[in-house]
């Protein structure tokens, strides 16, 4: 009679680390595992755990990895189109409060922060934005230009912190934007200084960073993995590598929350379903003529709007062949023939 076979420990735990070997989760005990997933998780729709999420483990004896066989409801997440697909979303980072998006105050990016706070504000969470290398400006004049232009840019209710690791009472205005108990994420392309932040908020040095070369203050960012760091007196905070593409995915609640000021003058159109082009009445695209509402500004709202409504449609097509078809993923690629 062959002997019962041990069915494994289940136990939850939190995904605290993703780089390019397995998930390291950490459970209640303090203990951490790295992990691989379970076939039947990631078999056709390729689910995979990210950094934050709360997963359900498999702990067999004898194994040198644990089994990741669940993955919890996610309160919210941070998402954009995978660039690697037609109609595939990539999360990369769940469950948390805040969104710190960081550009260099000195060199700001302004269509890469439209795109940034449109992906942040869709998380719902709690958004605010970070210029950094404040010590690179060439003047307060210019310091305090570009302050009000981002803060203009994204809304008088989000707190725009100007920040360098030379001013204490600016490190301490970023740690407050995380309280004990929340996580935030960090945002920004490669080189805006966030890893160097981080250093600056844990007090020591957590996150590799490049020397800034001479002339023009720049350096490389190398962070390639997320992790969760606690931060002294704070929260805690993952700093994301580097996010080159920032394609939208299901992002009309960003979109809304980014250009509000668009929004609010929408109401005033004479159509409800009015697209701001030629339409007669339009509220919008007379505060653009009337110098109320810079033409950029709009240029940049439409061009984002066509975006997500090209992606929702592109999904919704994937969506009506893989139920034709009846497979549960589309096949992208075309099936090599046979010699």
């Amino acid at each position: 009679m062959q002997e019962a076979k041990e069915e494994p420990c289940l136990v939850q735990g939190e995904v605290v680390k993703l780089d390019r070997g397995f998930p390291l989760v950490r459970v209640e005990s303090g203990a951490e595992y790295r992990c691989k997933h379970a076939t039947a998780l990631v078999k056709n729709e390729r689910v995979r755990a990210v950094i934050g999420d709360k997963v359900e483990l498999a702990l067999p004896e004898g194994n040198d990895k644990a089994l990741i066989t669940a993955i919890l409801p996610r309160r919210n997440r941070f998402v954009r189109k995978d660039p690697t697909e037609r109609a595939q979303a990539q999360v990369l980072a769940a469950n948390f409060e805040h969104v710190l998006v960081a550009q260099p105050l000195a060199e700001v990016n302004l269509k890469r922060l439209e795109r940034e706070l449109v992906l942040a504000f869709e998380t719902g969470a709690d958004v605010a934005v970070v210029l950094t290398k404040a010590d690179l400006a060439e003047s307060e004049a210019q310091l305090e230009s570009v302050r009000c232009t981002v803060q203009d840019f994204a809304g008088k209710d989000v707190p725009i912190i100007v920040c360098t690791e030379e001013d204490p009472a600016s490190v301490e205005a970023v740690r407050a934007l995380v309280p004990p108990g929340e996580t935030a994420i960090l945002l920004g392309r490669s080189g805006v200084g966030k890893s160097s932040l981080v250093n600056v908020l844990v007090g020591h040095e957590v996150q590799e960073t490049q020397a800034v070369r001479e002339g023009d203050g720049r350096g490389r960012h190398t962070t390639v993995s997320r992790e969760i760091v606690d931060i002294p007196g704070a929260g805690r905070l993952v700093d994301m590598p580097g996010v080159r593409g920032l394609a939208l995915w299901d992002a009309e609640e960003g979109i809304e929350a980014a250009f509000a000021d668009v929004e609010a003058l929408a109401a005033g159109c004479k159509f409800r379903d009015c697209k701001h082009e030629n339409e007669p009445g339009c509220a919008v695209r007379a505060a653009v003529e009337s110098g109320e509402l810079a033409k950029s500004r709009l240029d940049s709202y439409l061009q984002l709007v066509r975006e997500t409504g090209e992606v929702r449609r592109r999904r919704e097509e994937a969506e009506r062949i893989r139920t034709r078809t009846g497979h549960p993923r589309h096949r992208t690629t075309r099936p090599r023939k046979r010699k």
